[in-house]
């Protein structure tokens, strides 16, 4: 099911689809969001599998709902673009004439769109303005303003606890002596040939050395995991009886937060154990859900070799559970 990726010619691979329709299983039929729908390869599987789907897609980037609009055109009415941030899901609904979806699928990941543009900032492979907005249109601070403005410190919390990069120190450090001495780092080739330097010679590089760093700071140029909680919690109140919810992740943050609120709405209590144990619970544990992926799915060996950027999705999802009478 590829389809050209927003006008290169390079096809769009949606990460984990199969197992994705496994576990939403459109061909119910009925109302299902795509949160994050990118290039729309999840919405167009899902109004593949039935006449009877119905998909709002909803997407921060203009240039990827645009892309979408385009690639599902063909669906008519039955597909419905937003341009909205996946975390405003209950306005969005209240919004439209339609509610209690059959299925929610929120992919995480940054579209191929965004990686794969020469212009907005989200990859060192392009000597490009450091934006890594999502929403280019918003106000918001971009990568380069947010290294203007924050401290010392914070830059280091930053790429410390959104990239797990142990040099993060070293590398704000680096970052605002620049600025200090009228260099301030205004590119993605500035940015990755400090961080490269700051990290210093390594012979035995997996990744290169500025990529935890630019992961860290597209998390909090876009506020990536700002009231995920919250967002999950919405999801599971809006589907309808044994709907359907799956979330595809690309970090241990993301996925973190994600097991431990499907446990919570799965009755699963995340209060420390003496707490626990004197039933004490105030973590608002409740069972409305239940799990269907035990531990996470990942992508195999031949998803990995054809997309290699599906190497780091992980995939939950859950049922939400019919009331009792």
């Amino acid at each position: 099911m590829a389809a050209p990726l927003g006008g290169r010619g390079a096809p769009h691979r949606p990460v984990l689809l199969r197992e994705s329709m496994q576990y939403l299983a459109p061909e119910r039929g009925g109302l299902f969001i795509d949160c994050t729908v990118g290039l729309g390869g999840h919405s167009e599987a899902i109004l593949e599998s039935s006449t009877q789907t119905r998909v709002i897609g909803i997407d921060r980037d203009r240039t990827a709902l645009a892309s979408a609009s385009e690639r599902l055109s063909g669906f008519g009415e039955r597909f419905r673009p937003v341009h909205a941030d996946f975390r405003e899901l209950e306005r969005i609904l209240n919004d439209s004439t339609e509610s209690e979806p059959a299925g929610i699928l929120a992919d995480l990941g940054v579209s191929s769109l965004q990686f794969d543009s020469p212009t907005r900032g989200f990859s060192f492979r392009f000597d490009a303005p450091l934006d890594m907005r999502m929403n280019a249109d918003s106000e918001e601070e971009s990568a380069a303003e947010l290294l203007q403005r924050l401290p010392e410190a914070e830059i280091a919390a930053i790429i410390y606890e959104y990239g797990e990069e142990r040099n993060s120190r070293r590398i704000a450090k680096w970052i605002v002596e620049s600025r200090e001495q009228g260099k301030p780092i205004a590119t993605t080739k500035e940015l990755a040939d400090l961080v490269a330097r700051a990290a210093g010679k390594r012979t035995n590089w997996q990744l290169h050395p500025a990529t935890r760093t630019f992961q860290a700071l597209r998390i909090a140029v876009n506020r990536e995991l700002e009231n995920l909680g919250g967002f999950v919690a919405n999801a599971i109140d809006l589907l309808q009886p044994d709907g359907r919810f799956v979330v595809i992740s690309f970090h241990s943050l993301e996925d973190r937060i994600m097991k431990q609120e499907l446990r919570r709405h799965a009755g699963y209590c995340q209060c420390d154990s003496p707490r626990r144990e004197v039933g004490l619970c105030t973590c608002g544990a409740r069972r409305g859900v239940e799990i269907l992926t035990k531990r996470p799915v990942v992508p195999d060996p031949i998803e990995i070799a054809a997309n290699p950027r599906s190497r780091s999705a992980k995939l939950r999802a859950c049922r939400k559970l019919i009331a009792e009478t």
